[in-house]
């Protein structure tokens, strides 16, 4: 996602990188190959699908966990009406057998033959798809994204409204048409929309003045901002939509945090969630999605109540550093506190992000989450598809995105334990250079720098 702040950070970055190749260019000795601990510096320029990041949001991610997007510009012309359009539902429990009947039963019939009871249906497959972009772009690259996956239908796309201002979160922005005639063209599609709480999302507002936002949210102050948006997108005949509202709220990144005010939080998160689906012909799902574990505050302070929430989602990163999948599982508020949570609650579960993080190309971590998700069926996952979290659009993480590819492709399957992992040997002559902890906390690790001479 995308930040006015990753900007700055991004041409001091580059500042960096250009100050570190004249040393090199100046070295008495020619330079073989410079390698990065975990995230390479080119993983943090723009490049085409299979070369680096470029596949950014409108909404932007914390420097805690990872990357850019650029906001897209806001769209002032009046909105077009679109008349409703009837559009496929998520699958939903099969709803319980009638009661039987207390009236006086009939004569006796002769016995019929017995039968075999009829084979329970089985469940839905999980909704598959991955953040590629959040403007039509990013509807063109699925195309691209499931032949690259040996045609693999991609059946769930996931957008983000930009949080910048108030009209946008209404849904100003005219590319969500394109949004919505992708998820109209083919039945079983699913939109995923990330929908924030309050403007100036990603501007750093202190908690004094977030908690007094919320306590607005709560007494209805911007009741008319999702009304409109609710009648926004069942215009558009995407009045189905999962909405993932108020995302990675435990967190400190977003201004729609939890933790200056969780009562207040989530009397707001509930009214958002009764005010879209009080809209005439609205039927939107709501998504509950933290982040993985305790962070800034505990998820389950923040719950606003079975009655509106619909799904218990997770967005779980490979991080931090050093922590193995054994640890993420078991972590409190991690991923199995997700699972037995939910099903506490009689919730579905998901996972609107998730990838590759802190510890590179890590391809234990990639086997290990989709034998989680194998294991734990999700109602849909989305993988974000950008550098340092990806595969398709980040050639930097080789290891994990053949892992990936073998799992999901058309007629594919989740690999041997093992398969597609190989011991990395340890670089020799190998010099670490030190970049300083801001540098060095954005590429992930120290430069080595291997004199090949």
């Amino acid at each position: 996602m995308t930040k006015e702040r990753f900007r700055r950070d991004r041409k001091r970055l580059a500042i960096g990188a250009a100050g570190i190749l004249g040393v090199l260019a100046f070295a008495p000795a020619p330079v073989g190959a410079v390698t990065i601990a975990t995230v390479p510096v080119a993983a943090l320029s723009a490049g085409e699908p299979g070369d680096t990041n470029d596949g950014e949001s409108p909404r932007v991610r914390g420097a805690e966990d990872g990357a850019p997007p650029g906001r897209p510009a806001a769209d002032p012309s009046p909105l077009p009406a679109f008349p409703p359009f009837p559009s496929p539902t998520l699958p939903r429990p099969a709803p319980s057998p009638p009661a039987a009947s207390t009236a006086p039963a009939p004569s006796p019939a002769p016995a019929a033959t017995p039968t075999a009871s009829p084979a329970p249906a089985p469940a839905p497959a999980p909704g598959f798809g991955a953040y590629l972009h959040y403007s039509p772009r990013g509807i063109t690259d699925m195309a691209a994204f499931s032949r690259w996956l040996g045609g693999r239908e991609v059946t769930v796309g996931h957008t983000y409204l930009p949080g910048d201002v108030w009209q946008n979160i209404e849904g100003a922005p005219a590319w969500l048409a394109d949004w919505a005639a992708w998820y109209k063209a083919e039945p079983g599609r699913t939109l995923v929309l990330n929908v924030p709480m309050l403007e100036r999302t990603e501007a750093r507002v202190p908690d004094a003045m977030v908690a007094r936002e919320l306590r607005r949210g709560a007494a209805g102050v911007y009741d008319g901002h999702f009304e409109r948006l609710a009648r926004r997108l069942v215009g558009l005949g995407v009045k189905d939509a999962v909405l993932v509202v108020g995302w990675e709220m435990n967190g400190t990144t977003y201004t729609h945090r939890c933790g200056p005010d969780p009562r207040a939080w989530r009397t707001y998160w509930a009214r958002i969630a009764r005010v879209m689906n009080g809209v005439e012909g609205a039927g939107f799902r709501f998504d509950f999605t933290p982040t993985r574990g305790r962070d800034a505050t505990p998820w389950t302070e923040c719950y606003p109540g079975d009655d509106v929430v619909d799904i218990v989602g997770m967005d779980s990163y490979d991080q931090p550093y050093g922590t193995d999948f054994d640890r993420q599982i078991s972590e409190p508020y991690g991923l199995q506190a997700q699972v037995d949570f939910a099903a506490k609650h009689g919730k579905a579960i998901s996972y609107p992000e998730w990838g590759l993080f802190k510890n590179g190309d890590n391809a234990e971590y990639m086997r290990r989450m989709i034998r989680w998700m194998d294991a734990h069926p999700p109602l849909y996952q989305t993988i974000s598809d950008y550098c340092p979290h990806g595969v398709w659009q980040c050639r930097m993480n080789q290891r994990a995105t053949a892992v990936y590819r073998q799992a999901f492709k058309a007629g594919g399957g989740l690999p041997a334990e093992g398969a597609g992992e190989k011991e990395q040997a340890p670089m020799r002559d190998c010099r670490p250079v030190r970049l300083g902890g801001w540098l060095e906390e954005r590429l992930g690790g120290r430069l080595c720098v291997r004199f090949n001479w």
